[in-house]
């Protein structure tokens, strides 16, 4: 794996690390939703397993066809800023693709069982890496829904921030869950 995907994977193994160990800190509430109609932690966790699962399977079937990647532009990156930007902002929301959802399982599994499917997720994203070629690291890897084809480190930039993102509303969904007991 090249450095600077490196360092992008290592961030993205810390971001995901912190937001497991706030989830599990909930124990049982994990899976208590703070009003209706909202998520609870498990089920922000199970979105980041079935979003992550789908851009690794993205990403793989393109690999297969390697030849009809393009060259990545300016319009691509400035895209990919955007998104970087709203993802950050705390008041932003977005709602799951509809595809996102018709690929959740409908039943929640158990927190561990979420949280080693996780591993096992990433660890099939970190062999990606491992033999990613290095002529296609300019090239547009996966088609986020709202910014468009991104490359390897954009993908993995979109990775960072969604799970940072989610960061936020599991905070939030923690505080709101304490203050029910």
């Amino acid at each position: 794996m090249n450095h600077r995907l490196h360092l992008r994977f290592e961030q993205l193994e810390l971001a995901t690390t912190h937001l497991l160990d706030t989830v599990a800190a909930l124990g049982p509430r994990a899976t208590q939703q703070p009003g209706p109609g909202q998520w609870s932690a498990a089920q922000v966790v199970q979105h980041l397993v079935v979003s992550e699962t789908g851009i690794g399977q993205y990403m793989e079937k393109k690999l297969l066809q390697t030849e009809s990647l393009e060259k990545s532009g300016f319009g691509a990156f400035l895209k990919s800023r955007l998104l970087r930007v709203l993802l950050r902002l705390p008041f932003t929301r977005f709602k799951a693709p509809s595809y996102l959802e018709k690929l959740t399982p409908t039943e929640l599994p158990p927190l561990p069982e979420l949280q080693a499917e996780w591993a096992a997720v990433r660890r099939r994203l970190e062999r990606l890496l491992n033999e990613y070629p290095s002529n296609l690291l300019n090239r547009s890897i996966f088609k986020h829904p709202r910014s468009g084809m991104l490359t390897i480190y954009q993908t993995l930039d979109f990775m960072i921030d969604h799970v940072l993102h989610h960061q936020k509303q599991v905070e939030r969904i923690a505080q709101k869950v304490r203050e029910n007991k």
